[in-house]
């Protein structure tokens, strides 16, 4: 499976929280929801999330870290070229 496409959203004035993204997986599938947030080691990307309980969890998210990793790299990618 590869990110054949993808999103990003760029938002000032929330904090910490730099862009949304959204991508699409060969072509056939959307994640949207998708946050790059400033942390304190720089920036990251954090999948997309709901709150219960207090608690956040992820709503999807890739079970690999080779899919992980290319998802990051295409968003945060993404992300630098529009600066």
């Amino acid at each position: 499976m590869n990110v054949t496409k993808v999103r990003v959203y760029k938002i000032s004035g929330k904090n910490k929280l730099r862009a949304t993204a959204s991508i699409t997986l060969n072509n056939a599938f959307m994640v949207h929801g998708i946050k790059v947030i400033e942390g304190n080691k720089g920036l990251f990307v954090a999948m997309p999330a709901e709150k219960k309980n207090g608690t956040f969890r992820d709503i999807a998210h890739p079970i690999t870290v080779e899919m992980r990793t290319q998802i990051v790299t295409a968003v945060l990618e993404k992300y630098n070229n529009l600066k």
